[in-house]
């Protein structure tokens, strides 16, 4: 099936939609971008992906062209044109158009918003029962993670080194210490606590992150935000992802490494679950 996809106002089929040579987007990776998932044909974390898009923009000076309202609406619009019960909606946002120069355009140059769909199973992922590998990187990007750019190249790279080395994804390190995973947020349990790096620049500010941080305090796990080493991961009791389409993932290998027992464990299963379920329950 052809998708109906969102650009500048206008829904097209995704054959007809064209972005200009000049947009900064694609000469300069001047632009940002969001990932919400959808369930039951429902917005995920809605709020706050949209709160983050506003922030990112605000960090890079790339005004949004749709007020809130309109932003929901069109997410909407697009869920029920193409029909989606599960997968994402990938939004991006350019400044615009212009002929090739270092220097911003003028300010008054209209964005470039683009949004389009894909299906995905996100409930029923082989990963989740069976946990990922991960291979340990060192982190080369620029500093400025926690704004969602597009600038994923070196996160590209990452993942394909892993998956040269037999693993499913990355984790970044920087200065001895694990940043994050090429396109989503490391954790670790240890002795009965929830280890993540804290907030600052050198991360994203993860939506399921700040989610999965809530619940697990909610049900009594301590929580610990700081930065972990390589080594203390390796030894931990259990190790896992977030983020926005595949909520929680057990780690089960870093580096050739087992963690734990060498399947997912309790934590990381039970979190998922409730994830899940509290996610569902209140998806707009």
């Amino acid at each position: 099936m052809t998708r109906i996809v969102y650009l500048n106002g206008s829904w097209l089929p995704e054959t007809e939609a064209k972005v200009s040579i000049f947009d900064r987007g694609f000469t300069m990776a001047d632009a940002i971008y969001e990932v919400t998932c959808v369930l039951d044909g429902m917005l995920i974390d809605y709020g706050p992906h949209a709160a983050r898009l506003k922030r990112s923009a605000a960090a890079l000076g790339i005004p949004v062209p749709l007020s809130d309202e309109e932003l929901l609406d069109a997410h909407r619009q697009i869920v029920a044109m193409n029909k989606l019960d599960q997968g994402m909606i990938y939004l991006q946002l350019t400044r615009g158009e212009q002929d090739r120069d270092f220097a911003y355009p003028p300010e008054d140059t209209p964005p470039t918003l683009v949004m389009f769909t894909q299906a995905k199973n996100a409930l029923k992922n082989p990963a989740a029962e069976k946990g990922i590998k991960i291979a340990t990187v060192p982190d080369l990007r620029w500093g400025r993670r926690d704004i969602k750019t597009v600038q994923l190249l070196y996160p590209s790279m990452a993942k394909m080194e892993a998956k040269a080395r037999g693993c499913d994804d990355a984790w970044l390190v920087e200065d001895g210490v694990v940043t994050e995973a090429s396109s989503a947020t490391a954790h670790i349990i240890t002795g009965g606590k929830l280890i993540t790096r804290e907030l600052s620049h050198a991360l994203l500010p993860g939506v399921t992150r700040a989610g999965v941080l809530e619940l697990a305090g909610r049900h009594g796990l301590e929580i610990e935000e700081r930065a972990f080493t390589v080594a203390e991961a390796r030894a931990a009791d259990e190790a896992f992802i977030t983020s926005a389409t595949n909520f929680v993932l057990p780690v089960v290998s870093i580096d050739g490494a087992t963690i734990g027992t060498g399947r997912p464990g309790p934590v990381a299963r039970d979190l998922r679950q409730l994830y899940i379920d509290t996610r569902r329950a209140a998806a707009i």
